[in-house]
């Protein structure tokens, strides 16, 4: 048996070979619409399904249809996490630090203790203090805000007020109506 038996004349498996006897992924026209579709449109979304399809023969499941491939693959994807989840130490995941910012929090309760209670008072004492101090922050910055309110409503009704004397000083003339247009005379 030679090295190339079964690829020229069609004797290997039926289901890796097209009906023409060479390996190809089978594609669907709707696949393949797509690709090029894709390539007109915008170039990545068919060269995406260009690779998903090389992926596809490349894992053995060129008889499948394409979305079919993708969703199970994501699908093994995630529950290979969800398990890698699952295997975790429970006491990792409750130590882990889940509030945004700069780590001081167990599920955003507080600061988690360290095991020396002087540095963990000392903390808490500062952390009273800087929020005491932004407290005082936030007041000046919205008594600022009303300050400036103020300011402008006086600006604008001091505006308005120049504008009723100015016009109440003006002589008033009756308006105007304006004359119909003449027709020329021939």
């Amino acid at each position: 048996m030679s090295v190339y038996q079964g690829t020229i004349d069609g004797s290997g498996d039926p289901q890796a070979y097209g009906r023409r006897g060479r390996r190809c992924g089978r594609w669907r026209p709707v696949e393949l619409l797509a690709m090029i579709l894709g390539f007109i449109v915008f170039w990545p979304i068919g060269l995406a399904i260009l690779f998903l399809k090389i992926w596809q023969r490349r894992e053995g499941r060129a008889d499948q249809d394409l979305v079919d491939f993708v969703q199970e693959r994501t699908s093994e994807m995630r529950n290979r996490c969800m398990a890698r989840a699952r295997r975790a130490d429970p006491a990792e995941w409750a130590n882990r630090d889940w509030r945004p910012g700069f780590g001081m929090g167990n599920f955003g309760m507080g600061p988690r203790p360290t095991g020396n209670s002087a540095f963990d008072d000392w903390r808490s004492a500062e952390l009273a203090r800087l929020e005491e101090e932004r407290q005082k922050l936030v007041q000046a910055e919205r008594e600022f805000a009303e300050h400036l309110d103020k300011l402008r409503r006086a600006r604008d009704r001091e505006e308005f007020e120049r504008f009723m004397a100015e016009r109440s000083a003006r002589p008033q003339q009756p308006p105007q109506t304006p004359e119909p247009p003449v027709a020329p005379q021939a």
